[in-house]
């Protein structure tokens, strides 16, 4: 079978037809490379532990097949232990289920709309906690939109006297989510059917009520948006989500003078200027110094710059090579008298249990308290490093630095990229030293 591509990656997430400029994947389904389901059933013990070493390779070789891919996330994002056994897992699954239901139920006492099919896409109250009467607050239902009850909701509450300021905060956030829902991945068949949306919508809107920090910010659906669509149970989206927000919300967290990116794109301009000390001079003198021509590939993970299956398979080989298997267990010690799997403390015997990204990092990076830098920012770096000529020779303004990157909207090859960002990881952590 020499020279066979397999099966497309994107035809399991089908495009609205009307949508003919959808860039097409680049993603294959190869026999013998790609994590199938036979392969990864095959890497459990009867009682159920994973060789998390073998899959991890398997996954940076050729990505996972789609109809795996949800249960294999659940362990990348270390929602799992891969040292637990099946009845360990489904004890956690059960209890986080039950956690993810008392959240809901909360949220749907302080507002009725959330879990009931439904979501808001104007604001239903003012910034001191009065509900706002005009204009009416339209109700997205499966019949189109209806005049909203939802005033009466607020009503009820401010004389109740339910309103405290946390209340207050998220509520006035719920219509944000409601337009940002309504724009996620709207080529896509999958959200054509309002359910998906108002689920969707649910567990961003509990989200935003657990996570007071960083509450909910533009981008979080487009993280969100893929869990909904690989994990069928609501409740395991939702947690796939939130460790998933583990790694990503110090982005998301803000004060009156920065966002959290910015942290990671000072962090990016270092590398650059380690690596092509010649772009990141050129980038200056343009007042691109700062890198927020870079601020979206790193909040939403590329979303944008690749197409949707595209995406998927650059998120499961960053993960896998990012792969650090002691994380199990500092999120456990997180989460709230979670049902526990025993054994799962403790740093991991073999090297080869961590992903081949890490494993650079304990080799050659920072030590200490010092983190290491995600792969992300590399990623980028790599991005930048591709396209440093026509860069150095076009652009005459920040204009053109946006334009240049954006034109690789959909042209990306999510296996070079990470590739580029391991060797450009390596080069730097010498250069660094």
């Amino acid at each position: 079978m020499w020279g066979y591509t397999g099966e497309p990656g994107d035809s399991y997430y089908e495009v609205r037809p009307e949508c003919t400029d959808v860039p097409k994947s680049k993603f294959k389904i190869k026999p013998g490379k790609t994590l199938s389901a036979r392969k990864w059933h095959a890497a459990f013990s009867s009682e159920g532990h994973l060789d998390i070493g073998k899959t991890l390779s398997r996954i940076q070789r050729g990505g996972i097949h789609p109809s795996i891919r949800g249960e294999v996330w659940e362990f990348l994002l270390a929602c799992y232990d891969p040292k637990s056994t099946f009845d360990e897992r489904e004890q956690i699954r059960e209890h986080r289920r039950i956690q993810y239901t008392r959240w809901k139920d909360e949220c749907r006492h302080m507002f009725p709309v959330v879990g009931s099919g439904k979501y808001i896409t104007a604001p239903v109250i003012t910034e001191d906690g009065q509900p706002i009467q005009e204009p009416i607050v339209l109700l997205e239902t499966n019949q189109g939109t209806s005049n909203g009850s939802s005033t009466e909701m607020v009503k009820n509450l401010t004389n109740r006297g339910l309103l405290d300021k946390k209340v207050i905060q998220w509520m006035l956030t719920l219509h944000q989510i409601g337009l940002d829902v309504v724009r996620t991945d709207r080529t896509l068949v999958f959200y054509e059917k309002q359910e998906h949306l108002s689920k969707l919508w649910d567990i961003l809107a509990v989200y935003a009520w657990i996570d007071t920090d960083v509450g909910y910010c533009q981008g979080m659906s487009d993280l969100c948006s893929p869990m909904i669509m690989l994990l069928e149970n609501e409740a395991d989206a939702f947690w796939c989500f939130e460790h998933l927000m583990r790694r990503l919300r110090g982005n998301f967290r803000c004060t009156e003078s920065s966002v959290g990116v910015e942290a990671q794109l000072s962090n990016l301009a270092a590398i650059t200027q380690v690596i092509d000390p010649k772009l990141h001079q050129h980038l200056e003198t343009l007042g691109g110094g700062d890198y927020l021509f870079a601020f979206r590939m790193l909040m939403v993970l590329f979303r944008r710059e690749f197409s949707f299956c595209d995406s998927l398979y650059l998120w499961e080989m960053m993960w896998a090579l990012e792969y650090d298997p002691d994380l199990f267990s500092v999120y456990e010690e997180h989460e709230a008298d979670g049902g526990k799997a025993e054994g799962s403390k403790g740093k991991a015997k073999s090297i080869r249990q961590y992903g081949k990204f890490e494993r650079e990092n304990m080799k050659n990076g920072p030590k200490g308290s010092e983190a290491p830098l995600p792969i992300s920012i590399f990623l980028v770096a790599s991005v930048l490093k591709d396209k440093s000529s026509k860069l150095m020779t076009e652009a005459r303004g920040l204009d053109d630095v946006v334009k240049i990157l954006n034109d690789m909207t959909g042209k990306l090859d999510a296996r070079k990229a990470c590739s580029g960002a391991m060797k450009l990881h390596k080069k730097y952590l010498k250069k660094a030293k």
